[in-house]
């Protein structure tokens, strides 16, 4: 799940809510990631090549909700290259319930900036080269202008300080907010289940 196998990111981040009562539907649920595994134990990131040069690019997404007490997930993933294996990745619940669904983006910003900087950082020190800024593409357009725009939001002002954050590396020229479709954002899988199909069309892991 976190070294080589980004597409059970997400259903095992679901499980491990539920290891101290689980349900028969929660054991069914992990006989069938058992059953997929034994079918895809092949599947994995491939690392090809390296490139002549570095832009690491990232999708961040989140649910809003859909968790019994009502709390959003987040996810993100970064690649080297546009072409590249993923690099990072992670699912995670939310610590706090989210009030509206570009809340739920904003929060989900902050972890996968939290990850931007520790990969600049890590690659500045690597090749002794300064990493350019980070592309971070997001499905939710009322976040990217809340975190771009640092005019008083009346209707924001609950969001906690420590997610204003993002505005500095915003501005600061750190981490680029991109618009993405919903149905192009690979940190999608993250988030909620997805189908075949769609792991496909994303090919993240052969």
């Amino acid at each position: 799940m976190t070294c080589t196998r980004p597409d059970l990111s997400f259903v095992v981040s679901k499980l491990s809510q539920y290891m101290a009562r689980p349900t028969q539907s929660h054991l069914a649920m992990c006989k069938y990631v058992l059953k997929f595994l034994k079918g895809t134990k092949q599947h994995g990131p491939v690392f090809k090549k390296s490139y002549d040069t570095i832009e690491i690019s990232g999708y961040c997404d989140s649910d809003w909700g859909s968790s019994e007490d009502r709390k959003s997930i987040s996810g993100y993933c970064y690649q080297m290259n546009a072409d590249s294996a993923l690099i990072s990745w992670k699912s995670k619940k939310q610590s706090n319930v989210a009030l509206s669904s570009c809340e739920a983006e904003y929060v989900s910003l902050t972890f996968a900036i939290q990850e931007a900087k520790f990969l600049q950082q890590l690659l500045t020190d690597m090749t002794n080269v300064v990493v350019k800024p980070i592309i971070l593409f997001v499905d939710n357009q009322g976040a990217i202008k809340l975190a771009k725009n640092p005019v008083y939001y009346q209707r924001s002002k609950h969001i906690g300080i420590r997610y204003h954050f993002i505005r500095n590396e915003v501005m600061s020229g750190n981490v680029d907010l991109v618009y993405v479709p919903s149905s192009e954002n690979k940190a999608d899988m993250f988030t909620k289940p997805v189908t075949k199909t769609k792991l496909i069309y994303f090919n993240l892991c052969h």
